[in-house]
């Protein structure tokens, strides 16, 4: 047995921060804790920023957002926690772009902090102080990686550009008249 280093104490920090900042996220989506709206009140902002069905939209983003962040706090499933956990915060930074980068203008600092840290995770793996670890890495192979993170990719690429399709045709409908007829 090796005693741990400092590089384990830091992926244990990171983790627990990111995992537990991502999880209670989650919560407030899917159970309405820490001033959340719960599916419903999540599903109608879902719908109001163009993720359609609502529901369906905060049910998967909360359950990203929980379950990722639960898994990367506790080191388990690392490559596939921190792929969903990125991909949930990719697609609220789409929601974010047009405020620019800054958080204190709504813009998308926060969201892309929170993905490329749990997509960090997912990469540079959990560290000894891990479930992972302690089960002998079964669910936190090398080549999980990038199979975890094409895939969130790729799915959240379509999410992500219907929605945006979606926005753009509500806006050209909202559209004055140019001239007169």
């Amino acid at each position: 047995m090796t005693c741990i280093d400092r590089r384990d104490l830091g992926l244990l920090l990171l983790r627990l921060s990111t995992g537990g900042v991502l999880a209670a996220h989650g919560a407030q989506k899917l159970f309405g804790w820490f001033g959340g709206g719960g599916i419903e009140g999540t599903g109608q902002a879902m719908e109001a920023m163009g993720y359609a069905p609502g529901k369906a939209s905060a049910t998967a983003a909360g359950l990203a957002e929980a379950g990722g962040g639960t898994l990367l706090a506790l080191g388990l499933a690392t490559p596939a926690a921190g792929a969903a956990a990125a991909g949930a915060m990719a697609g609220a930074a789409a929601v974010h772009v047009p405020n620019g980068f800054f958080a204190q203008s709504g813009g998308y600092e926060y969201t892309a902090s929170l993905g490329l840290a749990a997509a960090g995770l997912a990469v540079t793996g959990p560290g000894r102080l891990s479930l992972d670890h302690l089960m002998g890495h079964t669910v936190n192979r090398g080549w999980m990686v990038p199979i975890a993170l094409g895939t969130t990719a790729a799915v959240t690429a379509v999410v992500v550009g219907v929605r945006n399709k979606r926005v753009r045709a509500a806006r050209e409908g909202m559209q004055e008249a140019l001239f007169d007829e």
